[in-house]
């Protein structure tokens, strides 16, 4: 199995902003880490685990750990619903980050995923880092 740590981080909101994910694969840990001007911490929240795999062979088996409830909420739960709703909200609304949506829905269903909440700041080590990473990504932009 796959394992991917990702996180966001965005200096205002809108701002510049980074994103950083942690791939470790058959023991072997690799980094990967972008930034953006003018941008949402959501919007890196999503494009980390959406470059993520894009670094990985289809297919594979993976877990995914982030601390943003929504990215994780909407990948598992809100989707079917945006989806059957034409990508509105509950409150009939358009969904935010739709595009990036769509590209992250795409991928997900390319490979067999688990994806895993895990709370920011505390005591998961990969998770400090991968955001530590992010991070000092939003701030050198």
């Amino acid at each position: 199995m796959i394992i991917i740590y990702t996180d966001g981080s965005c200096l205002g909101n809108p701002g510049n902003g980074g994103w950083a994910a942690i791939i470790i694969k058959d023991g072997k840990k690799t980094q990967i880490k972008g930034s953006k001007k003018n941008t949402t911490n959501n919007q890196m929240e999503l494009i980390a685990p959406i470059k993520a795999l894009k670094k990985i062979s289809k297919g594979s088996k993976v877990q995914i750990f982030t601390d943003s409830k929504y990215v994780k909420s909407g990948i598992t739960d809100w989707i079917h619903n945006w989806k059957k709703n034409g990508w509105k909200t509950a409150n009939k609304q358009q969904v935010k980050n739709k595009e990036l949506w769509i590209e992250l829905d795409l991928l997900s269903n390319k490979f067999d995923i688990k994806w895993s909440w895990v709370k920011a700041h505390s005591t998961d080590k990969l998770n400090n880092e991968v955001d530590l990473i992010a991070r000092e990504t939003a701030s050198s932009e």
